[in-house]
């Protein structure tokens, strides 16, 4: 993408967090449930990103003029999250250096550096730092542009710890950016979810994003475990949950995904 595209892009994407944020002020009252805290997910080798990864960690990868983690940190700042707790292993000292400027929200580094911990391991190792609240979850090979609602308040509002342990923001999939699998996941009229079934094609894919119950990794021993097992232990016992996306996803993991996402921003928003 050249640079006034790009310019053009970032525009975009800062017209729609700014829209995101008016929407909180203005649009229908949503419950008053907001997690305080998010973790975000920048601990990974990025070894499907090579070779744009040999020398930068994925998380700091541009697409649309920002950095993709830049494009979490944006949205969570803007929908009122107090801190991100940010994990980090590979080339760890960039995504501090590149952090360390931020104002909001405000950033706690959980290290890694020692051993890569996966996802469930490294929400265990951070539970001192996420405390006994719900809290969001995000990737950072992945960001949306926002539709008409604003879609971190809106999976807030949604929020029933009655009945959830774990909430998802899902996008579906035919309309999805850089998306090559068959879905995971299918949703009732509810919104709870179940697990995509072998040979089963899925209407939703999950963003990398959600909220979840701390109190589900309390008892973990293991230090090294993924995360997926417990959406799907979750979905087992019905108390996995989903909220459409409102907007347009994209998903970041490959060169490839990045060419196909900013050639659908510049066929979309010039």
């Amino acid at each position: 993408m050249c640079i006034a595209k790009a310019k053009f892009a970032k525009s975009i994407f800062d017209r729609s967090t700014r829209s995101a944020y008016d929407s909180l002020a203005t649009g229908t009252p949503m419950s008053s449930f907001l997690p305080a805290k998010a973790m975000v997910f920048a601990a990974g080798l990025g070894m499907r990103m090579r070779p744009l990864t040999d020398r930068v960690p994925k998380p700091l990868v541009a697409v649309g003029g920002k950095p993709l983690i830049d494009h979490a940190l944006d949205r969570f700042a803007m929908a009122g999250v107090d801190t991100a707790i940010v994990n980090v292993h590979y080339l760890a000292g960039q995504i501090e250096a590149h952090l360390a400027a931020r104002k909001a929200p405000r950033i706690l580094i959980s290290d890694e550096r020692d051993k890569l911990l996966d996802q469930g391991g490294g929400i265990a190792k951070a539970l001192p730092l996420l405390g006994p609240e719900p809290f969001f979850l995000a990737n950072t090979d992945a960001f949306w542009i926002e539709g008409p609602g604003n879609n971190l308040g809106r999976l807030a509002a949604f929020w029933d710890p009655e009945k959830m342990d774990i909430l998802l923001l899902v996008a579906a999939a035919t309309t999805s950016v850089g998306i090559d699998s068959p879905g995971d996941f299918n949703m009732a009229p509810d919104g709870r979810l179940t697990r995509r079934q072998e040979r089963e094609i899925a209407p939703f894919v999950h963003t990398g994003v959600g909220i979840v119950k701390p109190a589900l990794f309390e008892r973990e021993t293991r230090e090294i475990f993924p995360l997926a097992p417990f959406f799907f232990e979750a979905a087992k016992t019905g108390r996995l949950f989903g909220q459409r996306l409102s907007g347009l996803w994209f998903h970041a993991g490959t060169p490839q995904s990045i060419e196909d996402a900013e050639r659908t921003i510049a066929r979309d928003v010039m």
